[in-house]
């Protein structure tokens, strides 16, 4: 047992100016020091920023965990998060620097009682960020944060969260993890570890990692809140946007091949969560006519020495799996383009069955050999159909069209 309320787990490299800022919001808060620790993953060994941590030390219990690993973002929060001792963990990011209030209304509001929810802070100020034309970014004086911290209760909706706009509220009780995010949220330490919910370090670079961890999280039944009064403001920085969008790609095919979903694949093909929301009915009653009220999804095998991905492939009913665990195509069109004697042979297999629609997919460009397109996708409304030959045509270096039926 620990008198420790919440541990406060920093990822951290090279953002020195930015973490001095968010510890002396640490120590300005009104939750008592003694009621929560801070924990820094910190994936480099420099002596500036021990001194730094060495100017804290009489104001915060800090703790700093090192590795001079490649960065991985995910690797680093995990690092803090297993060496956390509070009932509470509280993952901020080391450019969001905290209102006075944030961490006793955190417990106060949320957690005092023993609840078991996943609370989301309220960071503003995300697009405060500098251009890749920039390499340095001036340092502000901490008055001018104090100020700013004085100002988050008026009506002006500048650089507010965008996940509290009511406008998100329809697409936030539908996919509560898709809005999770890790640069200040906090969830129980008893939560964590009944679950084993450490973040994947499998994303490799910027983008969906925490987002996929909501996703693990939502799925043990975990509520997924936003925070009363819990609040940050996000410190301007230097961001390499064209590098940013290029990690977003992979990490975000990386998280669609862990987790084939519908919602996923929506917003991924059609501009986010909001619009995702806004067609999942839409796609669900388009996919259930095209497949007459059976499940579509995606095959990708080699035969005779071509990588083949077929869309539009008919699949037993959800929860029905194979002895592989993946799910079982009853498609006869597809089984024949696989056909039996050559899999005995060894020259045609399943090499991945994806309960997809095919919105969009976990391949690389051109990673297919052909894509064929089965008649079931040109049933689908304009759309969706569009939809699905734009991205077969991504990753096939060949796209065949589904063939006409023949004459009765």
């Amino acid at each position: 047992m620990t008198d420790i309320r919440l541990s406060i787990v920093i990822p951290y490299r090279q953002r020195l100016d930015n973490i001095r800022a968010v510890f002396t919001s640490l120590t300005e808060q009104t939750l008592p020091a003694d009621d929560f620790e801070v924990v820094v993953g910190a994936m480099e060994y420099d002596p500036r920023f021990t001194a730094l941590c060495a100017e804290f030390t009489d104001r915060l219990h800090l703790v700093s965990v090192h590795t001079a690993e490649e960065w991985n973002t995910s690797r680093a929060r995990n690092l803090g998060i297993r060496h956390a001792r509070g009932t509470v963990v509280v993952v901020l990011d080391a450019d969001v620097a905290l209102a006075p209030d944030a961490l006793r209304n955190l417990w106060e509001r949320h957690y005092q009682h023993g609840q078991n929810i996943c609370v989301q802070g309220e960071v503003f100020g995300y697009d405060a960020v500098i251009d890749d034309d920039v390499d340095q970014v001036a340092a502000r004086p901490y008055e001018v944060y104090r100020a700013a911290f004085g100002r988050l209760d008026e009506s002006d909706p500048a650089g507010r969260d965008p996940r509290w706009d009511p406008e998100c509220a329809p697409a936030f009780a539908r996919f509560p993890w898709a809005f999770v995010r890790t640069g200040f949220m906090a969830l129980p330490a008893a939560t964590i570890r009944r679950h084993g919910l450490f973040l994947d370090e499998g994303f490799l670079g910027w983008g969906a990692e925490d987002q996929e961890w909501g996703l693990r999280i939502a799925r043990t039944g975990t509520p997924i809140v936003l925070g009363q009064g819990v609040r940050g403001i996000h410190l301007p920085h230097h961001r390499d946007f064209a590098g940013q969008d290029r990690s977003a790609t992979l990490t975000n095919r990386y998280y669609l091949g862990k987790w084939p979903r519908l919602d996923l694949e929506l917003a991924l093909a059609f501009g986010g969560w909001l619009e995702a929301d806004r067609r999942y009915p839409e796609a669900e009653r388009e996919l259930a006519r095209a497949a007459d009220g059976q499940r579509l999804g995606v095959v990708v095998g080699t035969v005779e020495g071509v990588r083949l991905l077929v869309a539009g492939v008919l699949l037993a009913p959800e929860g029905e799996t194979g002895p592989d665990g993946r799910p079982v195509v009853v498609d006869p069109e597809a089984q024949a383009l696989f056909a039996p004697g050559r899999v005995a042979a060894g020259q045609g297999v399943f090499e991945h069955v994806l309960p997809l629609a095919g919105f969009a997919l976990p391949f690389e460009d051109g990673s297919v050999d052909v894509c064929r397109l089965l008649p079931r996708v040109d049933r689908l409304a304009a759309p969706y159909r569009d939809a699905v030959r734009r991205e077969a045509g991504r990753v096939g270096l060949r796209l065949l069209p589904a063939p006409v039926p023949a004459a009765a």
